[in-house]
């Protein structure tokens, strides 16, 4: 062991009555894994000097990918630590937070445990006196309770902070010193307790990240003051348990702001607080995930829709709403639904990178999407290295490889898995309690013409058929309403075929027009006025081929179970499309790369 090394081996004792020590040396004994009620996992270390063990260590939750290193026996430098006071059972105990460590000597190597060290006492008197804890000196303009929100005044004080990831309840005398990684809007609501207004802002430090609440007047008080990418010491707030339905943050807490909260702004840029801290995982993991569970995601856009308009069923309120389609280097592909300004400002053009922090996993027609909340963190083009990886994968392999995609019809794209009918029956057959959703080229050999065209409720979002009185009156039940007008719908059962099987398929109306090339008010009116060019206009389009995205259940009727499929989606043979299809099961097939 290098003589710097040893001058730092034997420093828990000093790290834990205060002292700072340059890149202290340890060693790994074990670890124990602690899982919040609310968020997830976070490590304690048991590490040794050689002459103390020390237990009151914490791992920061963004290097939970390390501890696969930290094995038993390891030899392991400390570049960055920070210690905080925390009350165990009634008692002050410090704990040390390290924020980056470097294995030496990895635990296989070493074999056994340096010494025989015995447990610290862990206060704040070791071998040599407490040394005050290192602090920053500031000139900075303070906002406080007592001073109204257009003034301000300049104080220098010295600041003790406190990591994020050493917060709890049980204490109160604490200072952070954070990052704003994203801020929401203000929003107000009304309600039979009230009117009331808040605001949200994520913060994030070297070791954990934490959301951050005002109301009513704090947030009038701090909402024009705190900006998203700036740094600010924040203290005096209210500590509780979070509500994970409105905070995807790893936490077991959240910060609410009272009238003694304060807030500084530090001007000194700290490279060593992170910008925002992602957990990516790849998408294809997503096909076993749950659904409503947040995950953070990085993926490069395929394709792109226009802004959809919607409106909110219970309240009536007017939605935008985009739908991406997504794709990372383990090749899968996932729809990723934006709402709001970022749907109405999203620009997909040249394939661009999205970090995504905090999106919702949904379901839909038996596949995965990805859908984005208020809490959602989106950044276009990060400079990280992931997304530089990315971005080198996708033109080289990705942008010409077929992939797997585990949305089923959400954002109305041709992408997904493309099967046979005859290999879709056998999935189907082999599990009867599947829903499949597949794309294949097919053939229109029939349409049925017995009802293809019928009289729906003019009231929109209603499809229900109409019962003619009549009397010129035409009854809706579902809507229990009669009105003087309808509107034609179609609803035609397609047999469709490949090179080997065939499947009766229903297409509902705007999937039933791209066939037919034509609106369903034409298509009802022809079929009341014009027998015969109605039947002309059905079988003009047989022998016709079609890119189709089908959904496969099997459904019982009178105790007969049969497979039941329905016609997601359809567009114009596209060959080149098909052809890169066939290339890549050929090369499947053959094992070979095909250039």
């Amino acid at each position: 062991m290098r003589e710097s090394e040893s001058a730092n081996i034997l420093s828990s004792r000093k790290i834990m009555a205060g002292e700072d020590i340059d890149n202290p040396i340890i060693q790994i004994l074990g670890h124990k894994k602690l899982v919040g009620q609310n968020t997830g996992e976070r490590y304690r270390l048991l590490v040794s000097d050689g002459k103390r063990v020390n237990s009151f260590t914490m791992l920061a939750t963004q290097l939970n990918s390390k501890i696969t290193e930290l094995t038993d026996f390891s030899i392991c430098q400390v570049n960055r630590y920070a210690v905080s006071v925390v009350n165990n059972s009634g008692k002050q105990k410090r704990v040390m937070v390290i924020l980056s460590i470097d294995v030496k000597v990895p635990g296989e190597q070493v074999g056994s445990k340096i010494g025989n060290p015995v447990n610290i006492d862990n206060n704040a008197n070791g071998d040599a006196e407490p040394t005050k804890p290192q602090t920053s000196t500031v000139k900075k303009p303070m906002v406080t309770s007592s001073v109204p929100k257009s003034s301000s005044y300049d104080h220098s004080s010295e600041i003790t902070t406190t990591p994020i990831v050493a917060l709890s309840p049980y204490q109160n005398k604490w200072v952070i010193k954070a990052r704003v990684t994203s801020k929401s809007n203000i929003i107000t609501w009304s309600n039979s307790r009230g009117e009331g207004k808040l605001f949200s802002c994520d913060l994030v430090d070297e070791s954990g990240e934490i959301r951050c609440t005002a109301f009513r007047d704090q947030c009038d008080k701090f909402f024009d003051m705190i900006n998203v990418g700036k740094i600010y010491y924040i203290s005096r707030c209210n500590l509780k348990t979070a509500n994970k339905q409105y905070s995807t943050l790893k936490n077991d807490y959240e910060m609410s702001m009272t009238s003694e909260t304060e807030v500084i702004p530090c001007h000194d840029e700290v490279d060593s607080i992170p910008t925002i801290q992602f957990d990516f995982i790849p998408i294809n993991l997503i096909e076993n995930k749950e659904r409503n569970d947040i995950v953070d995601i990085l993926g490069i856009v395929k394709s792109c829709e226009e802004v959809q308009m919607l409106r909110a069923r219970t309240t009536g309120r007017e939605l935008k709403k985009r739908d991406v389609t997504l794709i990372d280097d383990s090749n899968t592909m996932i729809c990723l639904s934006l709402w709001g300004s970022d749907a109405e400002n999203f620009n997909g053009s040249n394939n661009p990178v999205i970090a995504i922090k905090g999106a919702r996993i949904g379901e839909f027609n038996g596949g995965k999407n990805l859908s984005t909340l208020m809490s959602s963190v989106l950044q276009i083009d990060p400079d990280i290295p992931e997304a530089h990886k990315l971005r080198g994968w996708y033109n080289t392999i990705g942008m010409s490889d077929q992939a797997k995609s585990l949305s089923a019809f959400n954002s109305g794209g041709m992408n997904g898995e493309w099967l046979s009918l005859l290999e879709a029956h056998n999935l189907i057959n082999r599990n009867s309690n599947k829903t499949l959703v597949f794309l294949d080229k097919l053939i229109i050999t029939l349409v049925k013409s017995e009802n293809v065209a019928y009289k729906s409720c003019p009231v929109e979002g209603c499809k229900k058929k109409m019962i003619d009185q009549a009397n010129g009156m035409y009854r809706c039940e579902k809507c229990n309403k009669e009105y003087p007008s309808f509107k034609y719908r179609i609803l035609a059962n397609i047999n469709f075929s490949d090179w080997i099987n065939n499947q009766w398929v229903t297409a509902f109306n705007e999937e039933a027009e791209k066939v037919l090339n034509m609106t369903s008010q034409e298509l009802g009116e022809l079929q009341e006025n014009n027998q015969e060019q109605f039947l002309e206009k059905l079988t003009d389009v047989t022998f016709k081929y079609f890119l189709v995205k089908l959904r496969m259940k099997v459904e019982c009727f009178n105790d007969e179970s049969r497979i039941k499929a329905n016609c997601l989606s359809i567009s114009a043979m596209d060959y080149k499309t098909h052809n890169d299809v066939l290339l890549t099961k050929l090369k499947d097939f053959l094992g070979i790369e095909m250039l």
